[in-house]
């Protein structure tokens, strides 16, 4: 592309850049600057020690091994990929079944009832989420009552290992499901209705036409939320996990996050933090260009 076709580009979406800048400029300062930090990961960093001055001890890559070396390392890549996995394989499909379902409600006050109910979980505070979500699987909860009334028993469901997954995945998609669904839904309604005229002429059932219009024109954002989700693997929901868990479930639900909280707030070992969390954020890089390249070759989208 030639500088003044360029400048041409430029000049004709002047307004969107200009509505552009101020979401750039937050994330020059919140999400750039501070990886200016990242260069702690090779010190014996000190709190209140500059960065760089004639009494810093680089160490190289001293950390990196340190965490590799852990015995701790196999336990929380492998709780973090497993839980990041489950989650993905099991929420990641909810919203987009969502989304096509509610497009076939044709009764508006049911619709925007149920959207606006899909949305509320979203808007609470996890503090909150959590605490109302320990309150129903406490022994005394309402989950226990209802396996008791079933002839179950009733048991402290937070304490059970074999347990945390299944309320660590139903917990995200409780509060996520109606939310991610937006984007969806927003794609579904620009689709061109003289498509579904021509399917219902020639014969298609709404099943039918959901299946071979409105899923094939949804399938590019699909793409870019997988990416996104893949990129996030090695996140898991740190704060989510921090909140539910105790030290009965660790061996299960202890991932990089909640030890890199541990390590780096509670321990003081800043250094070594970093290190980690710079590891993940590698690896969460290499795996979006990964999904990047498949997304771009299976379906033709891609995030760059």
């Amino acid at each position: 592309m030639t500088k003044q076709r360029k400048l041409m580009l430029l000049k004709d979406n002047v307004e969107l850049y200009t509505l552009m800048l101020p979401a750039i400029i937050i994330i020059f300062i919140y999400c750039y600057i501070p990886m200016y930090g990242y260069v702690i990961a090779f010190q014996d960093y000190a709190p209140g020690a500059p960065f760089w001055g004639a009494n810093t001890k680089w160490v190289g890559f001293k950390h990196f091994i340190k965490f590799y070396e852990s015995i701790y390392f196999k336990r929380l890549m492998g709780n973090t990929l497993w839980l990041s996995f489950l989650n993905l394989a099991w929420g990641f499909w909810v919203p987009i079944v969502f989304a096509l379902l509610l497009n076939e409600v044709n009764v508006m006050g049911f619709k925007k009832f149920v959207q606006t109910a899909s949305y509320l979980p979203y808007f609470i505070s996890m503090v909150v989420m959590c605490g109302m979500l320990i309150s129903f699987i406490n022994p005394a909860g309402i989950i226990n009552k209802l396996i008791v009334a079933l002839g179950g028993e009733a048991k402290a469901w937070r304490t059970v290992p074999s347990a945390f997954p299944t309320i660590y995945v139903l917990s995200n998609i409780w509060k996520s499901f109606g939310f991610n669904s937006i984007l969806y839904m927003s794609v579904i309604t620009s689709i061109d209705t003289s498509m579904y005229e021509s399917a219902r002429l020639d014969g298609a059932n709404r099943f039918q036409q959901a299946i071979h219009i409105t899923l094939p024109s949804i399938i590019p954002t699909i793409a870019i939320m997988l990416i996104m989700a893949v990129g996030g693997l090695l996140g898991a929901n740190t704060d989510m996990i921090l909140l539910l868990y105790v030290p009965a479930t660790y061996e299960v639900a202890d991932v990089i996050g909640t030890y890199i909280y541990r390590e780096g707030l509670q321990g003081g070992k800043f250094s070594y933090t970093t290190a980690i969390g710079m590891i993940q954020t590698v690896i969460n890089f290499g795996m979006v260009f990964i999904a990047n390249k498949i997304s771009d070759k299976l379906t033709g989208a891609g995030l760059f």
